[in-house]
């Protein structure tokens, strides 16, 4: 059994706060590939997700993570919903931005009801922790 590194999870007000630079947004169309130079350069990448129905940005975390190796925080923003939190984190996000009407003790109850997997998955070497 796995045990996995926790997502971070944040509010609108929290993701306002915090600074980390740089930061590259990139939309949910983009080819992360295309932009490896950036990401290479950034301390955080996001990953914009417009609706829970558009899964790209979960093909676009797999490529940062995996294939660009990058190791700073890989945030998800847009509509971050509880149900889709565990699914991030074994795809590599580190953080991710709640959507306004979320709760962020329900969704943190939500990360506690599974605190580890059998199978393998894209686990980070070291959790993204600012210092």
């Amino acid at each position: 059994m796995t045990t996995i590194a926790r997502i971070r999870l944040l509010g609108q007000h929290d993701n306002a706060a915090d600074a980390a630079t740089p930061v590259l947004a990139l939309p949910n169309d983009a080819d992360p590939l295309a932009h490896a130079a950036e990401i290479a350069h950034a301390a955080r990448v996001e990953l914009h997700l417009p609706s829970f129905t558009d899964g790209r940005a979960y093909s676009q975390a797999y490529l940062v993570r995996r294939r660009l190796g990058f190791k700073g925080d890989l945030r998800a923003t847009g509509e971050v919903l509880v149900d889709q939190l565990l699914q991030m984190e074994r795809m590599g996000f580190s953080s991710a931005v709640l959507s306004t009407d979320i709760d962020l003790a329900d969704a943190q109850r939500q990360l506690e009801r599974f605190p580890a997997f059998y199978q393998g998955d894209l686990i980070r070497e070291a959790p993204y922790r600012e210092g």
